[in-house]
Parts: C-alpha cells; structure tokens; sequence
C-alpha cells in the first residue's frame, strides 16, 4: 500500500473504534438493545474471555477445552500463554461465580508460581484482549463526561482554572474513574432499571450497577443541581443531565483506563498507590469554600484506573503492605480518598506473585486463631502456574525465545504437531569482527533441549514399571505411548503423584541462555565443501544444558544432582529419532506400495469373515494362503516358514490377523458405523502394525536390501561403492523430507552410523 492507502486504514480502524457521544437517554435505549454494555467488571472480563471462543488442547494427556482468549489472538499470539489450560479455566470459572454473585464476590483472584512459567503473560494477555474487546461493538465500554457551564465570570466551576470563555469542547470533563453511565441515576430508579434490563437477559449472570457518582462528577452533579433548584426548575434530574452538560461516550480500555497494573517498582505511600494523590496547587487555586475539593485529585491510584475493568497487582509480594488495605474493597465495593470522601469501586482484583508471597503470609500460621493475616488468606483464591509439562508447547516456546516468533501452534492430528517439534531453526549472528554468519539449530536440537526441559519438571515417584520419565513426557504430549504395535492411552496408566509435576525444574530462562551462548561459540568441526562448524546438533545443546548446571545460581545442589541424571534417557530419545530419519532417507524409495498393503488388508478381512472378494476382471475368488505368508514374512518380517504348514497360517500366525489386524479394522467399521462399510474405506495408517510397515523400516530392511553397504565407510566412502551411492541418496532425501540442510544431515547421519557400525556385523 502507499502512504496514503496507510493513513486511510488507520482512519478507518478509528471510526470502528469510537462512536460519537450519545446523551444518556440514548444510552439506555441502546443498552436495552445491547444490555452487555453494561456489563459490570467481572462480567465485562468474563464476557471478553467467552467472546474469543475455545479450541481443544492435549495436556498432560488428556484433552481440554481452552480459551482461545489465553492465544492472545489479537495481537497474532505475542503474549499467548502457553500451556496451564486447567489453571485458567479454573480462573475463568472463579469469574462466573463472582460475575453471579454466586459466593465469591469477596474473592482476591491471586495468580502463583515460580518465575518464568507465563504469569507476566497473563498480565500482557489480559490487557491486550480486554483493550481489543473494548474495540468491538459487542465490547464496546462507556462512562461520562461533564460540561459545567459557569452562572458568570467569577466562577471557575470545573474547569480548573481554564477560561470561562474556552469553547465547550475544551470544557468538557471526563469521568476520571470511568464512571459507569448508570451511576448517574438515583439509586430506586437504577434498581428499577436494572430489574427490568435483567428482566429480558438469557444469562446466568445479571448486570449489577451499585455504584453511586464517583468525587469529581459528584461535583459536577451537585454543582449543577444546586444551580438548577435555584432557577425553580421542575424537571431537576432532565436539567441536570441535558445534553449540553451530561454525554455518555465510548473509550478504549487501556492501562489507566478501565485497568490498573501496580508494578513492582511503583513507590509511594498505600493510599497514593491505590487511589492517587492530593494535588495541592491545585487545592489552593479551586475556590471550595475550605474543603479539600475531589476536582484537585490525581485518580492515578491502581483502583482508580482499573475501575469498571481489572486491577492488576505485579509482583504482588512487593506489596504487601497493600493487601490488606484491599480487603474490604471486594466485599464494600468502595475506598476512600480522605477520611469524609469516599469513592465506590467496581472492579475485579487480581494479585501475581512468585512463591515468596506465600512465605509472608504464613509467617504467623503457627498462632492459630490469632494469625493477623487470616483473613486476607481466606479471600485470596489461589491459580498455581506451573513449568509447562507438554514437550509441543515447551518447543513453541522456546522456539518462540529464539526467533520472535509468535503464531499459536494448532494441529488437527499430533503429527502436524511432531513435525514442528522437530524443525531446524536457522539465526543470523553477528561475529566479533562484524560478520554476520547463519546459525543452524539442527532438527530435534530444540526438542532435545525442551524435552529435557520437561523430563527436569515431572515428578518419577508415579512411574509404572517399565516407563521412564522419557515415556511420562510422551504420554503427556501426545495422550498416548505406541509401544511397537499398540498403543497405550493415558487413562491405561496410574499417574498417582501428588501433583507436583511442573512445580519446579529446568526454566526456560536457564534454557534460552544457553541456546544464546551456543550461538556464539565457534565449533571444532571441519568439511571440505559444507559448513559443519555453523551446525548446533542436539547433543551440544544437551551437553551445554548438562554441563552449564553446575555453574548456574537459580539451582539448588539438590536440583543439580537430580537434573544431571536425567539426561541420559533424553538423549537416548534423541538418537532414536535421529536414526529413524536416516534409515527413512535410506530406504524411502524401497518402502512397500499401498496397494500392496491394501491386497494384504483385504485377503486377511475376506479370510476372517467371509466377505466376498473379487478380482479385476469381477470374478469372485478366495482369499489368497500365499499373498498373506509373503507379506507377513517379507514385509512386515514378523513370522518364519515354520509359522505357516505349507501356505496355511500355525495358530500364533491367525492370532496376530486377528487381534492386530482385524480388531483395528473392527473398530474402524464401529467409528464409521452411521456408513456402509467396506474394507475399501479403511485408513490403512489407522492399523498399528501396517502404519509400521508403511512408515517405517530398521537396520535389517537394510540390510536384506543393500547387501553391500558398511557403514564403517559412511564418512568417506569409497568412491563407484554401494555405500557411496546410499550415503549421496540419504543426504538428499534427509534435506527434501526432513528440512535438514546438507551441513546438518552430514553430522547426524554420520553420528547415526558411529553408532550402527558397532553392532553391524
């Protein structure tokens, strides 16, 4: 676009966003249309959250349903808060009841959890989505402005000192608290308003408006009604709110408007910090007859600026001197300015903290009924954030540190989700001298390091026999264990613990600067034609994450000990997944043809059920003793010729037809009952044991296949040999299938063979 097709998008973004101002009639004819509007703040965030809609998500290995809010969809995923589905919708739960006033009215919402594990996040996700909310018309949120007009010159009214002469648009005055349009009306009227707005409203949370004028409009109310009663006007509350001093008007909630964010750094004593500050030159130039006049107010408190929205306390054990002072916030819904003014407060209080917040509340636990701090505690409802557990979404993160990427991963089947695991990452450095150089994360070194990761976060004490953490950090992502031909669902195993996986380990911080570090140290590798040396491989990012423990402060001696024990198993993990590439690049052009699978498939169903088959030319014909012998001892290299007496299948033969072939397509047929079901339809990659064969090949296929190849030779083999010619075909399938460059499927492959050729003969 050009500069001007630019600008005319930003106009067009404006007009959508603001509306002109309306009078207050208006208003409640347009709530009455739209009655979310007017929404009080609970309901406002709860509504906000719901609007987004919800995807399903696998974690810890079971499916939930997520808000697509935490996605941070507005802003292309950049503060998406990855993983803790169960921790925010449990936070989203909290806000129905108390949008309900359903008994929780007087909760503190109070967000926990060691650092690094997304609380930050949550604070940027929550204004994002609420700013962008505010934008839409279903979101659309509105408070007041005044415009005083003076009797004469003398008075200054509201206008600060301003001239008395300035155009009306410079005397009007907004709400400096966002104060809810409603507040305007008399208390017996706005009930009366408000039961017949509730009246009509399919929601299982009412609209609640039960706040009077904040200070500064109380004045410019008060100010004109006394003018008003003086004239003898009969029609006192219509005077008082004409248009010409009363609008409602739209605004765009931000911070300081509709939410407050007390950080960790904000000075100044209790009262500023939450409501604001006297502004002494000010009270000496407003005429107020003695008295400290609310026009002469800061309102930049924390509750101030998240009135009719969210307050937000940061690092919450900074203040703690605060948190009782917020007491009585939820349940009075009021504060005050100075001891005989008084502000009421419509907002949802939410507090984040690290686990230190926690120690300060209980350091007086032992003294029972005499705990100072009891009740504070009893109104704080606690979310734990936890270390993601789920190896996807800690590479999405990782990947997310590294390259400023922010695109929330969605997958349909997990296979969408292992080929992003495994991607290479490629990041252009800059050297000492100033040449900038691209570095390669080889595929699986960020799965390596996020694996890790994990496997440091889940606790071993609930293992099965027979599983490592390794398979507990699988079952978790993917919901499943294939073991060879079966596959494990998550409820089929018994993960007892007492919940603390995720509750410490290895974070993404300690992770993110140890990839940083790699980026820049040169590496003593060499090749004539490739550049080996720009190659990160998953081994050196487990090394230096191995190696870079002991060094580091932000672990115990405890936490070190532990975490170096449990790279092994990792890195066993890693090879595997490498060696499954190189033998897929291997054999790629020599795995079994489909249709080849499909005759297979269907000889076995016609030999278990009877269903006709029929050949090319319409024939009916039995099913086939030998087309199933020579597949299940070519291809899927399962049985010998003592399984079979001549063509015909011995009992463990027709047991494995039955219960791994003919079950699956079983319950295919049962999935797929509504239809008529035909063999024909089957998704052969739904059958365990023929998606092996389809997919996946070992060193024997190898073997059987190249019967001259060594892989002794592999690093420089022999030019016109058969080594040869398979290590130049592997190097490129590695690079077409599996987005390896030739630089990193040159070390991984050659890695793979080390290993192999010791075992090959």
């Amino acid at each position: 676009m050009t500069g001007e097709e630019y600008v005319s998008a930003a106009d067009r973004t404006l007009e959508e966003t603001y509306e002109e101002p309306m009078s207050l009639a208006a208003y409640v004819d347009r709530i009455f249309e739209s009655p979310q509007i007017a929404s009080h703040a609970s309901k406002y965030l709860l509504e906000a959250i719901e609007d987004a809609g919800t995807r399903t998500v696998v974690e810890e290995g079971e499916e939930k349903q997520r808000y697509r809010f935490f996605d941070d969809p507005h802003n292309d995923g950049e503060h998406a808060i990855l993983g803790n589905t169960e921790v925010l919708n449990g936070f989203v739960d909290d806000l129905r009841s108390i949008a309900a006033g359903r008994g929780k009215e007087e909760k503190i919402i109070w967000f926990e959890g060691p650092t690094a594990t997304g609380k930050s996040e949550l604070k940027r996700c929550l204004v994002n989505g609420l700013r962008e909310y505010s934008k839409t018309p279903a979101g659309r949120r509105y408070t007041i402005e005044w415009n005083v007009r003076t009797a004469d010159a003398e008075s200054r009214g509201l206008s600060y000192g301003t001239d008395p002469t300035a155009t009306d648009d410079e005397n009007w005055f907004e709400s400096p608290v966002q104060a809810h349009p409603l507040s305007v009306f008399p208390e017996e009227i706005r009930e009366d308003l408000l039961a017949e707005l509730n009246g009509d409203l399919e929601d299982h949370a009412p609209i609640e408006v039960d706040t009077r004028l904040d200070p500064f409009s109380r004045e410019a109310y008060d100010f004109l009604e006394e003018r008003y009663r003086r004239q003898g006007r009969e029609e006192l509350f219509s005077a008082i709110t004409d248009e010409s001093h009363l609008r409602v008007k739209n605004y765009v909630v931000g911070v300081g408007q509709g939410v407050g964010v007390l950080h960790s750094e904000d000075e100044g004593p209790p009262k500023e910090r939450l409501v604001g500050s006297w502004m002494h030159g000010m009270l000496q130039e407003l005429d107020s007859r003695g008295r400290k006049n609310p026009q002469a107010f800061s309102y930049d408190g924390v509750l101030s600026q998240g009135n009719g929205g969210l307050t937000i306390v940061e690092d919450a054990a900074q203040h703690a001197d605060l948190l009782q002072k917020l007491l009585n916030v939820p349940d009075e819904q009021s504060v005050k300015l100075d001891k005989g003014i008084g502000m009421d407060v419509d907002t949802q209080l939410l507090i984040i903290s690290n686990p230190d917040l926690e120690a300060q509340l209980n350091q007086h636990a032992d003294r029972n009924g005499t705990d100072p701090l009891k009740a504070l505690k009893r109104r704080l409802d606690k979310h734990e954030f936890g270390y993601l557990t789920n190896l996807s979404l800690e590479t999405e993160l990782i990947r997310r540190e590294l390259t400023g990427e922010t695109a929330v991963w969605e997958a349909d089947r997990y296979d969408e989700l292992e080929e992003k695991i495994r991607e290479p990452v490629a990041i252009s450095v800059k050297d000492g001298e100033g040449t900038v150089r691209e570095r390669e994360f080889a595929p699986h070194a960020l799965e390596a390091a996020s694996l890790y990761a994990v496997v440091s976060r889940l606790d071993e004490d609930d293992l099965p026999s027979g599983l490592d953490l390794v398979d507990k950090a699988l079952i978790f992502d993917q919901g499943y264990l294939q073991e060879g031909d079966s596959r494990r669902e998550k409820d089929e195993f018994d993960f007892d613990g007492d919940g603390t996986d995720g509750d410490h380990g290895i974070p993404v911080t300690y992770i993110r600067d140890v990839l940083a570090d790699l980026l820049q140290e040169d590496r003593d590798r060499h090749h004539p034609d490739l550049p080996v040396e720009d190659v990160i491989m998953p081994r050196d990012v487990l090394n230096a994450m191995a190696d870079g423990l002991a060094d580091a402060p932000v672990f115990s001696t405890a936490e070190r000990s532990e975490f170096e024990t449990r790279v092994v198993p990792v890195k066993n993990h890693v090879f595997d997944r490498q060696e499954a590439d190189v033998i897929e690049a291997i054999m790629h052009d020599k795995r079994v043809d489909e249709e080849t699978v499909a005759e297979y498939v269907e000889h076995v169903y016609a030999w278990e059920t009877d269903e006709p088959l029929y050949n090319d030319r319409g024939e009916r014909v039995e099913p086939d003793p030998l087309t199933m012998k020579v597949f299940e001892i070519e291809h899927l290299g399962r049985f010998s010729e003592e399984a079979y007496q001549g063509n015909l299948p011995r009992e463990s033969v027709r047991k494995f037809r039955r219960e791994k072939v003919i079950t699956a397509l079983n319950r295919h047929a049962w999935e797929q009952r509504d239809e008529d079901f035909t063999v024909e339809d089957v998704d052969l990659t739904a059958i365990p044991v023929i998606k092996t064969v389809l997919e996946s090949h070992d060193w024997d296929d190898v073997r059987r296949t190249f019967e001259d190849f060594d892989p002794k030779q592999w690093d420089d083999p022999p030019s016109g040999t058969e080594t040869a010619a398979v290590k130049a075909e592997t190097i490129d399938r590695m690079v077409e299938l599996f987005e390896y460059s030739r630089a990193s499927a040159e070390l991984t492959s050659r890695h793979v063979m080390g290993q192999v050729s010791y075992r090959w003969d």
